[in-house]
């Protein structure tokens, strides 16, 4: 019997978690999606299956924001963009969906950008 790649053991524990957090069109998820080089967020309605806003580092505007920057500030910013992004859309409050990866690094960065930017989780 083979040993799960780290992706196979995190697509795990975001299953496990997903069992328990829905998004609702009142309180959508931001759910973190982290690559070696790019961080992904999105706010979605998991009732609709529709994606309300999302950042990324390859979005042409955040791109600008993030040159010269380590990867855990450019975390941050996406998570300043998403949060205001979401605020603009009318989103206020948010369950936090951190993919199976642990809560800190880059993942926590981002979630603290989006305090920043008045998002409530």
């Amino acid at each position: 019997m083979s040993k799960a790649s780290r992706q196979e053991q995190r697509i795990k524990r975001h299953h496990r978690v997903r069992v328990k957090i829905h998004g609702t069109a009142e309180r959508p998820r931001l759910n973190v999606y982290r690559s070696l080089v790019n961080i992904y967020a999105q706010v979605i309605d998991d009732d609709k299956g529709h994606t309300l806003v999302s950042a990324s580092t390859i979005d042409p505007e955040v791109e600008k924001l993030i040159e010269g920057k380590t990867k855990r500030e450019a975390a941050r910013i996406v998570g300043k963009v998403v949060g205001e992004r979401a605020k603009t859309a009318g989103v206020t409050s948010v369950v936090f969906d951190r993919g199976g990866y642990q809560y800190h690094g880059r993942v926590k960065e981002l979630a603290d950008g989006a305090r920043e930017a008045g998002l409530e989780f």
